[in-house]
């Protein structure tokens, strides 16, 4: 997967206002279709989930999740995860299952 990942607010904001959303226990997902071959990544955790460091432990984990599974994702869509409150607590596998769950149903997975 190429080094896409989405950086602007505006560019986040414009995901949001598309109102595609799905969600897990971990993980809320928002999709926007965007004019690319190839599939943009967001990543949002807010001060709910805790301190920084436990904020950037879990974008670390998901951010591995993501590469592992870039396959997964389709081309053409920019993707915004919103981790949730319990999530730096949650196990990677646990995680892992709340992201694949969470593209599966928003049904934009390959």
């Amino acid at each position: 997967m190429k080094d896409c990942y989405l950086k602007k607010n505006s560019e986040f904001q414009r995901v949001y206002l598309a109102r595609n959303i799905s969600g897990s226990k971990y993980l809320t997902l928002f999709t926007l279709k965007n004019n690319r071959d190839y599939p943009r990544v967001g990543i949002t955790t807010t001060k709910k989930v805790g301190n920084a460091v436990n904020r950037n432990f879990v974008k670390r984990r998901l951010k591995h999740i993501i590469r592992e599974n870039s396959d997964k994702l389709t081309g053409g869509y920019d993707y915004v995860f919103v981790v949730k409150k319990g999530a730096c607590d949650a196990d990677f596998n646990d995680l892992k299952y709340s992201f694949l769950n969470v593209l599966k149903r928003q049904k934009k997975v390959k």
